[in-house]
């Protein structure tokens, strides 16, 4: 007997059907995800710190320089309320989103404008300026994406998404690191810039294909009475202030690395590339599996699982005393990179999944600027320690600071962590 049933005349096969409507959308927002890594990675960490001290920055400028992108983030409360009322969620963040583009490539062309004398001051300008901009653009972003996503497949998706683009980050990260290593001084920055510009540009364009998704508004039409609702959420304000402690520490010496190997350690720019190649690798591997066990494990528990990782990649700077230099470095990176790739994953996860709907954008700028203030805090004052420190032995700058911000992170994770990042 044939059991086989036959397809109607006007069926499709499967590999030919159009694909739904959230497909379509994750795909327009993975590929949105490929020029925004590339203008991103050639223009902060090694790139940044190297390109401010071409400009004549100090220790403490750049610190001031790495922390002013979080210390914006106390906008978005404001930015928040207003998307309220914002009839296209779409259009304010294209809007933004290219405000920022344009003004942060503009940083580029400070050797041709500006007064050798004023190169440092502009670029704070226009950095500052740019990151204004982008607080709003990452509010609209945010907003957007969590609804773009259906809860079932987050972490999931934003795993492979990650892993994805993080792997393109390496390729650029090690491709511009040559780059510079090979035209020295302000021709490789500027070889930088043009593959920059030409991203910018790109990513811009693929933001207008994002739809207008519909915006479940908050009940609240008032400030105060909005802006209190996270305030009076006790778990999501423990757990924010939290991370928010944990953050100010990590960030005494983790966005000051590339200036130690650069400043301290003699390291070429090719070398530095390799490091956060390996760092990216594994943050990438990471990404699948934190995302797998996201899918067993709440957020909360996940990120306490992350904090040990990432303390214990501060303490392996403290091997440097005893063991090869690059050994140590690419070890650290590794660890560094499992740990913050499941932080990073698990707390947007956290943000997006673990509040109301129609308050998100509201929990999700609280959010921001209570970690955002004290992720400021961290590297302006890492900076100023490092200037402090710069008569002492060079130990105490190359690996003291990260075995004492180690230690610290460590006690805060077992004391109060497992208190805080518990299920309830």
């Amino acid at each position: 007997m044939n059991i086989m049933r036959s397809r109607p005349l006007n069926s499709r096969p499967k590999w030919g059907r159009k694909p739904s409507r959230h497909r379509k959308n994750l795909s327009i927002a993975t590929w949105e995800g490929v020029p925004a890594t590339v203008f991103q990675v050639l223009l902060q960490g090694q790139f940044l710190t190297g390109f401010l001290l071409y400009l004549g920055a100090s220790s403490s400028q750049i610190g001031f320089v790495l922390a002013l992108t979080t210390l914006v983030n106390i906008a978005q409360i404001g930015v928040a309320f207003l998307i309220q009322k914002l009839p296209s969620r779409k259009w304010a963040m294209v809007g933004f989103v290219t405000l920022h583009r344009i003004l942060w490539t503009s940083t580029g062309l400070i050797p041709f404008i500006f007064p050798r004398e004023f190169w440092v001051i502009a670029f704070i300008g226009l950095y500052t300026t740019a990151f204004i901009a982008n607080t709003a653009g990452a509010v609209l972003w945010s907003s957007v994406i969590s609804d773009l996503v259906p809860p079932r497949v987050r972490g999931r998706y934003f795993g492979i998404r990650n892993t994805l683009l993080n792997g393109l980050g390496s390729i650029v990260m090690y491709a511009g690191g040559i780059v510079l290593d090979y035209y020295h001084g302000g021709q490789g920055f500027f070889i930088l810039y043009i593959v920059v510009w030409i991203f910018a540009a790109a990513n811009i364009v693929v933001l207008l294909f994002y739809p207008d998704v519909h915006f479940e508004k908050s009940e609240e039409n008032r400030f105060w009475p909005m802006f209190k609702k996270p305030l009076h959420d006790k778990l999501f304000m423990k757990s924010t202030l939290f991370l928010a402690a944990w953050l100010l520490l990590q960030n005494l010496t983790v966005p000051l690395y590339s200036y130690v190997m650069l400043q301290l350690l003699d390291i070429n720019y090719e070398t530095l590339s390799l490091l956060n190649v390996s760092q990216t690798v594994f943050m990438m591997a990471s990404f699948y599996v934190w995302g797998n066990l996201n899918s067993k494990y709440s957020n909360k528990r996940l990120l306490l699982w992350t904090l040990p990782i990432i303390a214990a990649s501060s303490l392996v700077w403290g091997l440097l005393s005893v063991l090869p230099m690059l050994l140590v470095l690419f070890t650290a990176h590794i660890i560094f990179g499992v740990g913050v790739g499941g932080f990073n994953q698990l707390a947007f996860n956290f943000i997006i999944g673990d509040t109301p709907k129609k308050e998100r954008p509201m929990y999700m700028a609280m959010f921001a600027a209570l970690t955002g203030l004290s992720s400021f805090f961290g590297p302006l004052i890492g900076g100023q320690i490092y200037g402090w420190i710069e008569d002492w032995p060079q130990w105490t700058q190359v690996y003291g600071m990260q075995l004492i911000v180690g230690i610290l992170m460590l006690a805060l994770a077992f004391l109060l962590g497992r208190r805080v990042l518990k299920d309830e």
